[in-house]
């Protein structure tokens, strides 16, 4: 099988993972600081009080950087709820996003990504992944509730959840507005009312 070979791709243990730590929080605390444009390998390792040659031989440049930070908060993320209900479901589904988004540190970490994937495509590829991680760890809320009977059979495990996150990222990125109980309550009860309609069917 051929190794993946993208920068930071391998997961190392011992004394290297104790390296990809220091140096993952590193990035992360930069990124929220002072965004993609002020990710700087150098200050990286300094903050991270590792060699500046490790972190250029492994990471290579700031996008290599950003993908390892993304697969590793995609390894570490909560794992999906079991409610019994779809509604329960999504509604722990959007908590769980909007708890991520209006953290201090990683809501500005999530900008800085989101604009980095904009200017590279290494970022951008790396964004797809996580979301791609997480929509797959959550897809099973979904298949459940058509087992159960709640919605139809044949609707889109993902496009259900893409439509909790979807208005919670819009309010981040564009509005601005507060991120609230109400709002939150209001994308699960609307991703849930739709795919109870059929909104999200497979075929539709």
């Amino acid at each position: 099988m051929t190794q993946d070979t993208t920068p930071g791709s391998i997961r190392p243990g011992g004394r290297t993972a104790r390296v990809r730590e220091a140096v993952l929080r590193a990035a992360g605390d930069l990124l929220a600081e002072h965004g993609f444009a002020g990710l700087d390998l150098t200050e990286v390792a300094a903050r991270a009080e590792v060699g500046k040659t490790t972190v250029y031989r492994r990471w290579r440049a700031p996008a290599g950087l950003v993908a390892d930070l993304l697969a590793e908060m995609a390894e570490t993320s909560l794992p999906h709820s079991d409610t019994g209900s779809l509604r329960g479901d999504l509604l722990a589904n959007a908590r769980l996003v909007a708890a991520t988004l209006t953290d201090p540190r990683q809501g500005r970490l999530f900008r800085a990504v989101i604009a980095a994937a904009t200017l590279d495509d290494t970022a951008a590829e790396a964004l797809h992944r996580f979301y791609d991680t997480r929509l797959t760890e959550w897809s099973p809320c979904v298949t459940a509730a058509t087992a159960r009977g709640e919605i139809p059979s044949g609707t889109d495990p993902r496009a259900v959840l893409a439509a909790v996150s979807a208005p919670l990222y819009y309010r981040l990125l564009n509005t601005g507005d507060p991120l609230d109980e109400h709002v939150i309550k209001a994308a699960a009860e609307a991703a849930t009312l739709a795919a109870t309609a059929g909104v999200f069917l497979k075929d539709g």
